[in-house]
């Protein structure tokens, strides 16, 4: 079985967000660098609360501890649902406040939020890779 790295992907995250933080820094201007920076740091923040959001829903369909009632799986997942949209909010106002204030570039702001996506293309490739190279026949 194949195994998807969650450390991966965190670890190329933080990986092209320096990258592009840097070359942006060189390329750019230092603006354009701290808005890129800002961007990732903001992907790569809601990426780590998502997965520990998921992970705490998916254990919710784990057969519960003995003298451990079962929480209701409807509730559970009405709070994953709240979070989801609070996160979302919370970012977009945080993105409209810098946007607006115009402490941010726009296209460095993209690129920045564009680090964990990045970072799971890569991954992926690498998995799908690793699966072709490995099959026999």
């Amino acid at each position: 079985m194949l195994d998807i790295s969650l450390k991966q992907v965190q670890a190329l995250s933080f990986g092209f967000l320096v990258v592009l933080t840097g070359g942006s820094w060189l390329i750019m201007s230092w603006f354009f660098a701290q808005s890129v920076l800002v961007g990732g740091v903001i992907a790569i923040a809601s990426f780590f609360s998502s997965h520990r959001d998921i992970a705490s829903f998916l254990k919710t369909f784990e057969p519960p501890e003995e003298g451990k009632e079962k929480e209701k799986k409807g509730s559970v997942k009405s709070v994953y649902i709240i979070k989801f949209w609070l996160r979302l909010a919370l970012i977009a106002m945080v993105l409209l406040l810098f946007i607006r204030s115009g402490k941010a570039d726009v296209i460095g702001l993209l690129l920045g939020l564009s680090t964990v996506v990045f970072a799971i293309i890569l991954t992926t490739l690498s998995v799908a890779g690793r699966y072709f190279l490995s099959r026999k026949g």
